[in-house]
């Protein structure tokens, strides 16, 4: 049956089909009926042959494989488990103390206000005094003063050698301590505002707070050191003004009386007055003789002694009064004068009134700066505020165990992964 089915499908396959898509009619019956039959749905055909692919083998590991899990075992695990073993057993732990301060600087009070300003000779601001102490921590003076008190070799060379990563072996150089020294202590220094945060670990808690409190006393002695330059240098530079401006204040003083000596004038003024006051006199009794002439000659003759005696007392009054004139600008010292010109004698004695009182104004300023100097050296014009006493740990906060793992893992795996993938790149290319 199933061959005639078959051969009913071919030969309905090879039957033609119209333009409209149907097959042509039948026999062509009774009205066509015969054409209007359901045509047959077609069956599949089934080929005579169908290809199977085989079933995949299991899936087994090659060398390449055992190599890079060997890798792994190698780079990452023993590594991490030895770093896991030697902190939690091996690593001693570090106690923290902390400690913070800044430099303040009081301010000038008193008469120093109305000084202008004098008192700013006695040094720097706060600013540059915690640059210079935030240096002066990280430097080997503080490490050679901090273990003349502590000894810090005994110290933290105490766990060598099991502890070799965080201790210091003994046999350590003073290069080698301050190496060291850098990583037990942590500085957190604000510029802005001058605050200094200082941290030390050591392997037990009254040791750290030894190192703060040992850094917080030299810190003191700095300051101190620095107040003390800074008043000497303030001192020795107001001492030395004021010399200055007393010999500049004697100089003065001799010319004058060098010039006094010379002209045997004490004050020109005054002697120009004093010659002022004869000339008016002269010209006084000039005017009552010329009167009393006048009177004369009214009522006598020409040959009365009298007029001539008048005449004679007039001629005299007139050449003192020439001469007392020429005493002003003649240099001849037989009339009076002092061999000098009065112009030049009043110009120069001018000078040197100037010159005395400009080194009597420098002589008091001298003085004042000196008072203020010495004001500001009687009492610490910087300091050291303390806003953190050196505190005394109860547990341990280093080594940081966990996150010191956790970073060796993350650095492991990070490490084997970039040799596998240098390793697979490279067996590729070749």
């Amino acid at each position: 049956m199933n061959d005639k089915m078959l051969s009913t499908d071919r030969t309905e396959e090879k039957a033609p089909v119209s333009q409209a898509g149907q097959k042509p009619k039948a026999g062509g019956g009774r009205n066509g009926k015969a054409g209007n039959k359901k045509v047959r749905k077609k069956s599949p055909v089934i080929p005579a042959s169908v290809a199977v692919q085989p079933l995949a083998q299991p899936a087994r590991l090659k060398k390449r494989h055992w190599g890079l899990l060997a890798s792994f075992v190698v780079v990452v695990l023993l590594p991490l488990v030895a770093a896991i073993f030697y902190l939690w057993t091996l690593a001693s732990d570090q106690y923290i103390s902390t400690t913070g301060f800044t430099v303040r600087s009081q301010e000038s009070g008193g008469a120093t206000e109305f000084l202008g300003g004098l008192a700013q000779l006695t040094g720097g601001s706060a600013a540059s005094d915690s640059d210079i102490l935030y240096e002066f921590i990280r430097s080997q003076e503080m490490v050679e003063a901090v273990d003349a008190k502590i000894d810090l070799r005994a110290h933290y060379s105490q766990p060598w050698p099991d502890d070799w990563a965080f201790a210091l072996w003994p046999d350590a150089t003073l290069e080698d301590m301050v190496w060291y020294w850098q990583r037990i202590l942590g500085i957190s220094y604000d510029s802005g505002t001058g605050l200094i945060e200082v941290q030390a670990k050591a392997f037990d808690p009254q040791t750290a707070r030894a190192v703060t409190s040992a850094i917080l006393n030299e810190s003191q002695d700095r300051i101190n050191a620095l107040n003390e330059q800074a008043r000497e240098d303030a001192m020795r530079y107001a001492r030395d003004d004021l010399d200055q401006a007393i010999a500049r204040l004697k100089e003065a003083r001799e010319s004058l009386t060098r010039f006094r000596t010379r002209t045997r004038i004490v004050d020109p003024a005054a002697d120009i007055q004093g010659r002022m006051g004869v000339m008016n006199n002269l010209q006084q009794q000039l005017a009552e003789a010329l009167i009393e002439y006048d009177l004369l000659r009214g009522t006598s003759n020409d040959s009365d002694p009298r007029l001539t005696k008048a005449q004679q007392r007039i001629d005299v009054i007139r050449d003192r009064i020439r001469i007392e004139r020429q005493t002003f600008t003649s240099e001849n010292t037989d009339t009076g004068a002092v061999g000098e010109d009065y112009p030049t004698l009043i110009a120069e004695f001018e000078s040197l009134t100037v010159d005395l009182q400009y080194a009597e104004e420098t002589y008091r300023a001298a003085l004042t700066a000196l008072q203020v100097a010495r004001d500001d050296a009687a009492r610490q014009s910087r300091y050291l505020a303390t806003y953190i006493k050196p505190t005394l740990a109860q547990e341990s906060e280093y080594p940081k165990r966990i996150i010191l793992t956790c970073l060796a893992g993350l650095f492991l795996v990070l490490t084997w992964s970039i040799g596998a993938l240098i390793y697979y790149s490279l067996r590729d290319r070749s």
